[in-house]
């Protein structure tokens, strides 16, 4: 293009000289010093740019036949203006063959340059948003399901006072492992509400928030509470095997182990099995506090039954020693009655019929006396047995809620298994009982659960065979000894299906 400008320059030129009259020769043209250096210097743009080969369309190209040479440079104006690449009007020489390098910078593209930084910033904006504003950080709900609670780390327990000094009253104790809330800070103490008891701990003696979470898996017991109207406890994880039991809402057993779909609930006693997950809700239970009261109130009731245990032992040792002694008494009076008999015997026979009569009616006498002797005891066992009803039983079965369970054990106090509770309630009242709970639901008389009456004696089976019993004790609830969680409790009489109810008191 151009060398098509330099060629039109020059025909402008020959056409200027040609209209002045004046004769065109190379003298003439060689004379017009300043377009000779335009040639010149379009010449040289045009060789150093020279790569650019392409043709330019026909409506760029200049006419031949133009008169005037400003008739020339106008139409060489318009070929510029036609071709945006390129500035017009041309007026200068060098510093405008120099234009089209600087033509990037006059291009109206440069607003939407500067406009195309928003995107840019836009495009940092949306992560800013996430450092800004974290889920877990801005969120009104505790991280932690222990952020407003304390676990119990202290050797044994510790102190809950009244105010936050060592000097303020004592007002109950937080045993290892029980949970409290926090209420407020204080220095290096905190407020606490559990079990009932409100006062103050050193911070010290507690694991508080993220620390309570680390050890809540140490302390606390997993419970699945049952959330169908009825749910059946199974042998195995799956539903094909055996159901050992059924369970009914609302219900709380304690998990031995978790699974992904199953459960492993303790059912009591030595009842073991799997409930599906989507049918229990679990939570995590601690101990609680307990107040300076209330624990007396516990080691006084404690030993009450200490002692009311010692003072039945020493009954029935001094019973069996009397017992023991009458008997004695009875065999001694007998000999002396046949060795009588015998003497008169042997040294007058015709008084040994009238000694043997007088001795024999001395020693049926004698006989009658200890038979007589041992009958009353006989009355007075049975007069014990016949004051021995359901309800005296259920009653003192009740003395004993909250002591502890012990498989194998008989003791009301110290721990005991299910039928060891039974029979130990029950010999009380002269009633003896086998030792397991399956021989027991064989003695006395068979009962229909819907006519059971306060005493008699609840069964309970798994997979077929009994294994647990209870003492009922009215309003559809039972008393028993449990499990390792919960010791002796009472329970509803249907928190997993009864078998069958045996009365064993009059």
């Amino acid at each position: 293009m151009l060398k098509k400008i330099v060629t039109g320059l020059c025909l402008c030129t020959v056409f200027a000289a040609a209209g002045t009259g004046g004769h065109l020769n190379a003298s003439t043209v060689n004379n017009e010093t300043e377009m000779a250096g335009i040639s010149v210097v379009l010449e040289q743009y045009y060789e150093s740019h020279s790569e650019d080969k392409t043709e330019e369309s026909p409506e760029t190209v200049v006419p031949v036949a133009i008169s005037g040479a400003a008739g020339m440079m106008d139409s060489v104006v318009d070929i510029y203006e036609e071709n945006e690449s390129v500035p017009a009007p041309l007026e200068e020489d060098t510093e405008d063959a120099q234009v089209p390098e600087t033509v990037p910078e006059e291009q109206p593209e440069a607003a939407p340059d500067a406009g195309a930084q928003q995107p840019a910033d836009q495009a940092v904006q949306p992560e800013a948003v996430p450092d800004a504003q974290p889920a877990p950080e801005v969120t009104p709900e505790p991280v932690s399901p222990y952020a407003n609670k304390g676990i119990s780390i202290a050797g044994e327990y510790v102190n809950i006072r009244k105010k936050p000094n060592t000097e303020s009253k004592i007002l109950g104790k937080l045993y290892r492992g029980s949970i409290a809330r926090i209420v407020n800070t204080v220095g290096d103490w905190v407020e606490i509400t559990s079990g009932g008891v409100n006062g103050y701990i050193k911070s010290e003696y507690l694991a508080i928030g993220a620390d309570a979470e680390k050890v809540a898996g140490k302390f606390g017991t997993k419970i699945a509470i049952v959330n169908v109207t009825t749910l059946k406890v199974r042998e195995e994880m799956n539903t094909d095997c055996t159901i050992l039991t059924l369970v009914p809402a609302e219900e709380e057993f304690e998990v031995i182990k978790e699974y992904d779909e199953w459960v492993k609930i303790l059912v009591d006693d030595n009842t073991r099995g799997y409930v599906a997950k989507e049918y229990v809700t679990i939570k995590m239970d601690f101990r609680h506090a307990i107040s300076i009261k209330a624990e007396r109130e516990k080691l006084r009731r404690q030993r009450e039954q200490e002692e009311a245990a010692e003072r039945e032992r020493l009954a029935r040792e001094a019973a069996a020693r009397e017992q023991a002694a009458r008997e004695q008494a009875a065999r001694e009076a007998a000999a002396r009655a046949a060795a009588q008999n015998s003497s008169s015997g042997s040294s007058r026979p015709t008084s040994s019929r009238t000694g043997s009569s007088g001795s024999s009616s001395s020693g049926h006498s004698s006989s009658s006396s200890g038979s007589s002797s041992s009958g009353g005891s006989s009355s007075g066992s049975s007069s014990s047995t016949s004051k021995g009803t359901g309800s005296a039983a259920a009653s003192y079965a009740q003395n004993f809620i909250g002591n502890p369970y012990s498989y194998g054990g008989t003791s009301l106090t110290n721990g005991t298994d299910c039928s060891g509770f039974v029979q130990s309630v029950y010999s009380k009242y002269g009633v003896s009982l086998p030792r397991t709970s399956s021989s027991q639901s064989g003695a006395g008389s068979s009962v229909s659960l819907s006519d059971v009456q306060t005493g008699d004696l609840i069964f309970y089976s798994s997979g077929g065979s009994i294994n647990h019993v209870a003492i009922y004790i009215g309003g559809g609830k039972v008393v028993h000894a449990s499990n390792r969680r919960d010791g002796i409790k009472v329970s509803n009489m249907n928190y997993r299906t009864p078998c069958k109810a045996r009365r064993v008191a009059n």
